[in-house]
């Protein structure tokens, strides 16, 4: 007899975790239903403006970015946007933007851009300088110990029509210099305002 009580309780006890756990997970599954109605109610409500502020579906590239502080043409249809500058809190400047292929062709003269800078990056924008005309100096593009670039690396060619981001990150010039040139091999120079 002492077998069957054991078995028993061993079996109710079985039931009772198991009744525990469904109503824990009906618990948790209602509360996420109402959560995903939530924004979908929103979602529909606002207007069709505010439709740009939603992230990009599944994880894709982020939006282009609309701040524009300078555009610089290059050689055979190449355009460079400058999107930011900023200062770090570290002492550096960091300058982002983008490279648009606008001519008939794949651009292939990404070479010239790494400059007559000897670095361990290979192709790279390693050639990009900053110049503070205030307080007449120029700075160039950061390297790491191993003397890489603290840039964008890697562009050996830029297909018709195509858009590559990039960046590039130096000593920041003082706080009292408001505005710098940036100048990269192959593109017009192009005045930026610093933030931050």
């Amino acid at each position: 007899m002492s077998i069957r009580h054991t078995v028993t309780a061993r079996g109710g006890a079985a039931v009772a975790v198991a009744a525990v756990l469904a109503l824990a997970l009906a618990g948790c599954g209602g509360g996420d239903d109402a959560k995903s109605k939530e924004p979908q109610k929103s979602a529909a409500a606002s207007p069709q403006g505010s439709a740009s502020q939603a992230p990009a579906a599944g994880g894709g590239p982020s939006p282009t970015p609309t701040q524009v502080l300078a555009t610089a043409n290059g050689e055979d249809g190449m355009v460079m946007t400058v999107n930011s500058a900023t200062r770090d809190a570290g002492g550096f400047l960091t300058i982002s933007g983008q490279f648009k292929n606008g001519g008939s062709a794949d651009y292939a003269k990404t070479p010239a851009w790494r400059g007559n800078e000897l670095t361990q990056s290979g192709t790279s924008i390693a050639g990009v300088t900053v110049t503070d005309k205030v307080g007449k100096k120029r700075y160039y593009v950061l390297r790491d110990t191993d003397g890489r670039c603290l840039c964008t690396t890697g562009i050996a060619l830029i297909e018709h029509g195509a858009t590559i981001p990039f960046f590039a990150q130096f000593p920041a010039p003082p706080a009292g210099t408001a505005e710098v040139d940036f100048s990269l091999p192959t593109f017009a120079t192009a005045t930026i305002k610093i933030s931050g």
